[in-house]
């Protein structure tokens, strides 16, 4: 669970707002993992024909800003209305909260611990850094050694990236989903004007739920943590693209920020009653379902798990194959090493594939 204290908080510092950047940022994770939206497979899939080909290369080498989680930079917590301005601000965040930043994304967040020292001016802290990232490919690698080479050159590289994603897609694509925000937006400033934060909070997502005593908001998500809401309050960041991720920005030093999907889910296939009986079988299992809640985030070893949950290996191969039986998940190869992968749109599909088992 993520809890944001909000204890004394003015409700003004409570604030729902659309962003040019986070919605870029949507789009782009899409574009890097289509599996986890194959309600936006086809856009995805005109997109890429139509990029040119540097662009295409430049957002493959910096696809970690937003592949498997999204840089904190990258989620504003004072939303602009144009993406220029919003750049604009990033530019203003100092090298060593962009590269930190950066770094977790690339390497993993729960592998990136500097204890306090900088990357960019402490050996060992950069050996740490490079050592993980090497541990996660040779792309990984190759962007984790630019960013602690060059700061300055691969914030400049990355944001005329995305100022030309502007242009290719991004513009298109934000006139037709700006107005649904703008709809979004209404209606979660009605309720909170009218009907306080809880009422706003339950039209967000079931996954968001005020404290019985007003002062913390819970989020459901993978990992206990907690932070605070301080200075520039908490901001809620409606999105076309995102669904079904909820994401949330909560790390020491920056303001609290939630980007949550207004898509509608595509109906689903039907599916034999022998296939959800196999599934939720699967899913019983309480280690099995911690297991899936890492994979969501992206793809992950054998012993990458098993250190993420202090389990032995043995143990997670075991869940692992209980899992892939289901369908649940897939399994790649890169290397020495095999990746699992979530079957994302199977395992969404599940609550409506029960219900239509059921009656049938």
């Amino acid at each position: 669970m993520l809890r944001i204290d909000i204890s004394g908080l003015p409700s003004e510092r409570v604030r729902f707002a659309a962003s040019p950047l986070a919605e870029l940022t949507a789009m782009l994770h899409v574009l890097a993992e289509p599996g986890h939206h194959p309600q936006f497979a086809g856009w995805a899939a005109d997109v890429w024909t139509g990029l040119p080909p540097e662009l295409a290369e430049r957002l493959r080498e910096a696809e970690f800003l937003w592949r498997y989680t999204q840089a904190d930079f990258l989620i504003p917590a004072r939303p602009r209305p144009t993406l220029a301005e919003e750049l604009d601000d990033v530019d203003r965040i100092d090298d060593e909260t962009y590269v930190t930043a950066a770094l977790v994304t690339t390497c993993g967040s729960n592998r990136v611990h500097f204890r306090g020292a900088s990357p960019l001016t402490d050996t060992a802290a950069r050996e740490r850094a490079l050592d993980v990232a090497q541990a996660r490919g040779a792309l990984q690698e190759a962007f984790a050694e630019r960013l602690l080479a060059d700061p300055a050159a691969v914030r400049a590289r990355v944001r005329r990236t995305l100022e030309e994603c502007a242009g290719a897609f991004f513009d298109d694509a934000w006139a037709g989903a700006a107005v649904r925000l703008a709809t979004d937006l209404r209606l979660k400033n009605e309720l909170l004007r009218h009907h306080g934060l809880g009422a706003a909070l339950a039209s967000v997502s079931g996954a968001i739920t005020l404290a019985p005593d007003g002062d913390c908001i819970v989020v459901d998500k993978v990992q206990d943590k907690a932070t605070a809401a301080r200075g520039a309050g908490v901001t809620f960041i409606p999105s076309v693209f995102s669904r079904p991720h909820l994401v949330a920005v909560h790390a020491p030093g920056w303001h609290p920020v939630l980007q949550y999907p207004v898509a509608e889910p595509r109906p689903p296939e039907p599916v034999s009653v022998e296939t959800v009986t196999r599934r939720l079988e699967a899913l019983a299992h309480p280690v099995r379902l911690r297991l899936l809640r890492t994979l969501a985030r992206g793809p992950h070893t054998t012993s990458e798990l098993a250190h993420f949950w202090e389990l032995s290996p043995p143990e997670v191969s075991r869940h692992l194959a209980v899992l892939r039986r289901a369908g649940l998940l897939t399994s790649h190869r890169h290397g020495r090493y095999v990746r699992y992968t979530l079957n994302l749109p199977d395992l969404t599909a599940l609550g409506s594939d029960l219900l239509s088992a059921v009656l049938r």
